[in-house]
This record gives structure tokens, C-alpha cells and sequence, in this order.
């Protein structure tokens, strides 16, 4: 493994890429509009769902990465659903990847062609690169930390990625889920998104990462922070020019799993939705 400044190189986050797209190929895309009834299960309800795909990709991932970079841990969504212990284990000194094999599983599952395959590297606690996979469209969104964003495209181009230029609340569009926030807080930015000019959910954190990290639209805004929903993408979002923090102002950390978070194009602009959204 090449260190670069004490950071994850771009060689070995392109490594990772093509790790996550490997697994894309054999696992995902083969089952994708062809599980059967057995294939797909809910975990903690019928709105969270995990499928063959999920479990056999991750398996692939973590076999992977475990040869590319021995003695690296690999958190898993899947693992950690088995045995939470392993979440702990991530703030360690050595090498980790936080992985969800199929971001947007309930899309997936649905027959939506809106899913990624995503991961993060993650050194002495922080976040230092991240590679969101699309395994319809064959193309990775990737950020190495100081060194900028860009997507990849499967014909080899690479288009730099940044955030959009800041505009007033009224005029920002973006994605806002209450869906892990405390009821009467998830009713209070329900009730406010009149106040923009428009919200969406894509029930696939990866592409709504994407999407803000290419400049398509101004604020994103979740609950809960799970980390391998939320590592990658919030670091391209960041080395894309953009600006992210918990609701109570304190920076992103792997460690929190709660404290929600919102993006946005830059501080000022994180204020304004916040103030726009969270407020009464």
C-alpha cells in the first residue's frame, strides 16, 4: 500500500474502484429484475430490506480488499448487521474501509435502476478517500482527500466535480430525510420544504451524494449517519468545494451514528437551509 502525505493514494483508491465494479459485475448486476422471493428479506422492518446481491457482494469486497491491503478491517453493512461489535472496531489506528454493497437496496430490490455500490477508506479515524460506484451507468464518483473529486467514466474521461454556486433558500433545490429524525422535528422540516424551491429522495444516499457533489442541486439533509451511507459521500461532497456539519454545527465524524447532517455549497449556505428547514 502507497501512503501519499500520510493519506490513501489516488492508485490505490483507483484499486478500490475497481474492486467495487468487479463485485458490481459478478454480484449485483447479475440479479438485478431477477430475485426470487427467497432472494430478498427485511431486517428490521419492511422498509429495510437486504438482498442475495448485498450479502454476496459484500463477501466479494471484503475478500478483495482483504488481499489488496492485508490486515486492512473492512465494516461492512451487512457484517455489522450480524454482529454490531465490528462498528467499534473502525476508530482503530490501522486501515479500514466502510462498505455497503448495494446503496438503495429497497430501489434495487424494486426493479429501480437507482442503486451504488460504494466504499470509503478510512485512516487512523479519518475519512481519507471514497468511491461511489454506479453498476447501471459503469461509472465511478471519486475523491481522494486534498486532492479533489472527479467522476470516472467507463469510456476513461474524467469530469472534475464541484458543488453549485450559492443561491438564496427559496431558490435551492435539494434532498432532505426525516425519516430517522425525532417525530416532531421530521414534522418541522416536512412542514418547512415549501420554503425551497424544490425536494426530493432518491432512497439512495450515493447518487443524492453525487448529485450535490456535481453541482445539480444545493442541500442535502439526513438523520441518521451511518457510516457507510454517509463516509463516501461526504467526502466527495467535500473535495468537490462543498460544506458539511452535523445540526449542531460540529464537524462529520465516522464515529457519530446520530447528530444528522446537512450539505450544502458553503457555510453560509449551510446556515440559511438550516436556519430554512430545522427552524420554526
Amino acid at each position: 500500500m502507497t501512503l501519499v502525505s500520510n493519506l490513501f493514494s489516488l492508485a490505490d483508491t483507483m484499486a478500490l474502484a475497481e474492486i467495487l465494479a468487479d463485485a458490481a459485475r459478478a454480484e449485483v448486476m447479475p440479479r438485478f429484475r431477477h430475485l426470487a422471493a427467497g432472494d430478498v428479506r427485511a431486517k428490521s422492518g419492511p422498509l429495510d430490506l437486504v438482498t442475495e446481491a448485498d450479502e454476496a457482494a459484500e463477501r466479494q469486497i471484503a475478500r478483495d480488499l482483504q488481499r489488496r491491503f492485508p490486515g486492512c478491517l473492512v465494516v461492512g453493512e451487512e457484517a455489522v448487521a450480524a454482529d454490531p461489535a465490528i462498528l467499534a472496531r473502525l476508530v482503530g489506528d490501522g486501515l479500514a474501509f466502510v462498505v455497503d454493497p448495494v446503496d438503495g437496496t429497497n430501489n434495487f430490490a424494486w426493479g429501480l435502476p437507482l442503486f451504488a455500490t460504494m466504499a470509503a477508506a478510512v485512516l487512523q479515524g479519518e475519512v481519507v478517500a471514497s468511491v461511489i460506484h454506479d453498476p447501471v451507468g459503469q461509472d465511478h464518483a471519486i475523491a481522494v482527500r486534498g486532492e479533489g473529486a472527479f467522476t470516472q467514466h467507463s469510456d476513461g474521461r474524467r469530469t472534475d466535480l464541484l458543488v453549485a454556486k450559492p443561491v438564496p433558500v427559496a431558490e435551492m433545490s435539494g434532498g432532505a430525510s426525516w425519516r430517522y429524525l425525532p417525530t416532531a422535528l421530521g414534522e418541522r422540516v416536512a412542514a418547512n420544504l415549501p420554503r425551497v424551491a424544490a425536494s426530493f429522495q432518491y432512497r439512495c444516499a450515493g447518487h443524492e451524494y453525487r448529485l450535490i457533489a456535481g453541482g445539480h442541486c444545493h442541500y442535502l439533509l439526513y438523520g441518521r449517519l451511518l457510516p457507510w451511507d454517509h463516509a463516501p459521500g461526504w467526502l466527495l461532497h467535500r473535495e468537490a468545494g462543498g460544506y458539511a456539519a452535523r445540526f449542531d454545527g460540529s464537524a462529520y465524524s465516522v464515529r457519530e451514528t446520530d447528530g444528522g447532517l446537512i450539505c450544502a455549497p458553503n457555510k453560509d449556505s449551510w446556515h440559511a437551509i438550516k436556519d430554512s428547514l430545522l427552524g420554526l
